[in-house]
């Protein structure tokens, strides 16, 4: 009845590798497609492969929740990677020798002219070689390699006297200098990072006299599962910044080296490290951690990289002496990163100086390191406005990022709630409060993505804001479960997980399933980027086999198993992956005729439904339920970024004979109409 999720993800990750294979995208668009699949790759074993490698040790139970044993399990991951690795491998190579028609050309130090060496060495003096620090391989030295980046191994030694080699490791600094060098020329010249540190090794080790320096790359990645001591002594932050810093010296998982590295040198870092030996990938390769490409630099002409498509702003939201009083005369529905983000700063900045808003509540998942959101916050605090914000200190690979901020809100002012004990806060809210003439009314903000402006231009998501008493009761009451855990809530409006979510989804599916049976208006379309609960996909099965009509939009992992007689065969499923991330949640259903449409930050998974405060708010204005319902049949109908999910997970597009549908850009079209109408 279900697909495995590891396998349905690593299927995903193939869809990642699918769009850096389109000739249809721009160069350099395909390289930075490379690097997102390599990045994805990357978490997947620090996250999947470690936690079924932990799971295998727990029996039978385990194997039930995995459908499959652990062991074989790992293995058939294993064989799909190393499959995607030739695929990735075969990409890197077209890409290579196309942008070599474009008079760019990747090289290694022994491809270059004395004239580009010269470039590459004073570029190395004054640049790279500061950032530099290798560490010496002696006898007593304890390694701690850390799994964000890539390393140079290094042998030292004189002809026919290894017994006296000297070994180091040089980390590749790619987060504070670029991963490439371009060579500039008629013919552009790109090297890589690794290669320009090779081409010091000389400078690098000149106090000893070896005739050979050898370098290999390796990289290892470890388990990122954080391990929270229960210390009552310790604050939450401080418990937290402890188990970040034991994530440095977590389990390995992969540790991935030259295929021809010296036995002795690999023999010294598995003893260093830790290995057993099963870690250990060998690569055919000369350089990891590829997900450097998502960052690799805009070159050549235009035609390398996507067409400028700066967001739109909103026609409701455009010339207005206050934001906050357009929103409380009409809900405003912000679609990223076809609108833009800025709107919600500048509603927030508004706030912060407006003499009639007495508090400001917010939840914070993401953010930027350098949050315009955060900043405007503290200015509201500074300004007498009391600003709660309720931050979630265990957002994966977030931590250090929300400890800082949390840490410099408390220092301004600013009161700061660190989630619920046994529940994650992912919800996407925002409560404003405004007082006249002792009356009080709310703007309110419910939506799918993180209040995050650095990744609003990729991640496609969708925020309301109203003033509408259903919807800000309900927060009202959501905020004061922040603070007070101990007392009960009903919530009448919004679906909050993990007190009512997954039983009105329930009910939601019920009257399709009524409505079918008597002949009414029955049809169900929901856009998650995750599909996993059980529970939810058997609800799925039930409308199907009832005659319900579903069509499900799943960015990433879906489970349910779609056209499959008796079980699903009135289940369609597409997944969209293009040039932006589609990460919004929508859940849209007939309802006889008045069709209820909602929106929020919970995907169709145990953890969302049961693990953490999600909030899935209803749309009531009219006007934005149509153009949810326009983008939904938009990306329903293309056929140029939308594969089709089966039970083969074969990733086939979905391609038709109609005109060519590129449901991201005409969705792009649609907000730019409105702006201009």
């Amino acid at each position: 009845m279900f697909v495995n999720r590891e396998i349905s993800w690593l299927s995903f990750n193939e869809r990642v590798l699918q769009e850096a294979m389109d000739i249809s995208n721009p160069l350099i668009e395909r390289l930075r497609f490379l690097g997102i699949y390599s990045n994805n790759r990357d978490e997947f074993f620090r996250v999947r492969i470690a936690s079924i490698k932990r799971m295998s040790t727990l029996g039978k139970k385990t194997r039930e929740k995995l459908y499959a044993d652990p062991k074989l399990l790992l293995k058939k991951l294993q064989e799909i990677i190393s499959q995607q690795e030739e695929t990735f491998h075969k990409a890197f190579d077209a890409i290579l020798n196309t942008l070599e028609k474009e008079k760019i050309r990747f090289a290694d130090e022994s491809e270059l002219n004395d004239e580009q060496v010269e470039y590459a060495m004073d570029y190395f003096s004054s640049t790279v070689r500061p950032a530099l620090v290798p560490l010496m391989l002696t006898s007593d030295f304890k390694l701690e390699l850390t799994d964000e980046a890539s390393f140079l191994a290094i042998k030292l030694f004189d002809n026919g006297v290894e017994q006296k080699a000297k070994y180091s490791l040089i980390e590749i600094p790619s987060k504070s200098i670029s991963r490439f060098l371009v060579i500039p020329g008629e013919e552009k010249v790109v090297l890589f990072l690794d290669d320009i540190i090779r081409m010091g090794l000389r400078q690098i080790f000149r106090i000893f006299d070896f005739d050979n320096i050898e370098s290999y790359a390796v990289k290892l990645t470890r388990d990122a599962e954080l391990d929270i001591e229960e210390d009552l002594d310790e604050s939450l932050i401080e418990k937290l910044a402890k188990s970040v810093h034991k994530r440095k010296k977590a389990e390995p998982v992969r540790f991935v080296h030259d295929k021809d590295i010296p036995d002795d040198l690999l023999k010294l870092l598995n003893t260093k490290l830790g290995l057993r030996g099963d870690e250990n990938v060998v690569s055919k390769r000369r350089y990891h951690n590829l997900r450097d490409l998502m960052s690799f630099p805009n070159l050549g002409d235009d035609n390398l990289i996507n067409e400028s498509r700066p967001p739109n702003a909103h026609p409701n939201l455009v010339n207005k002496r206050s934001l906050l009083k357009a929103i409380a005369e009409k809900d405003v529905m912000l679609n990223y990163p076809f609108q833009t983000f800025t709107h919600t700063i500048d509603i927030l900045r508004e706030a912060a100086i407006d003499p009639t808003v007495t508090s400001i509540k917010i939840t914070l998942y993401r953010v930027a390191k350098n949050s315009k959101i955060l900043n405007t916050l503290i200015n509201a605090s500074k300004n007498d406005k009391k600003v709660t914000v309720v931050i979630e200190l265990r957002a994966r690979f977030d931590e250090n990022n929300n400890i800082k901020w949390a840490k410099e809100l408390q220092d301004n002012g600013v009161e700061v709630i660190f989630g619920v004990q046994g529940l994650k806060v992912h919800s996407k809210i925002i409560l404003i409060e405004r007082k006249k003439k002792k009356v009080y009314s709310y703007i309110a903000h419910v939506g799918t993505g993180n209040f995050n402006e650095n990744t609003t231009h990729v991640f496609s998501d969708i925020s309301i804001w109203t003033a509408d008493e259903r919807i800000t009761k309900d927060l009202n009451k959501l905020f004061d479960f922040f603070s007070k855990n101990y007392k009960n809530y009903v919530f009448k409006e919004l679906l909050v997980s993990p007190f009512n979510a997954r039983q009105n989804i329930h009910r939601l599916v019920d009257v399709e399933i009524e409505n079918q049976k008597v002949g009414n208006e029955a049809w169900i379309i929901i856009k998650l980027n995750n599909l996993v609960d059980e529970e939810l996909i058997k609800k799925l099965y039930q409308a199907s086999n009832n005659g319900v009509k579903i069509k499900l939009i799943v960015r990433g992992i879906c489970s349910l198993i779609p056209g499959k007689s008796g079980m699903s065969e009135n289940i369609e499923v597409i997944s969209v992956l293009g040039r932006y991330l589609d990460h919004s949640r929508i859940l849209c259903f007939a309802n006889g005729g008045e069709s209820k449409v909602f929106i929020g930050s919970a995907d169709w998974m145990l953890r969302n439904m049961d693990k953490r405060i999600e909030v899935i708010a209803p749309v009531y204005d009219e006007g934005i339920k149509n153009d949810i319902l326009h983008v939904l049949s938009l990306q329903l109908e293309d056929n140029t970024k939308a594969r089709i999910i089966d039970e083969g997970l074969n990733n086939n597009y979905k391609k038709t004979n109609a005109e060519i549908r590129n449901s991201q850009m005409e969705i792009y079209d649609f907000y730019k109409s409105k702006m201009n109408a």
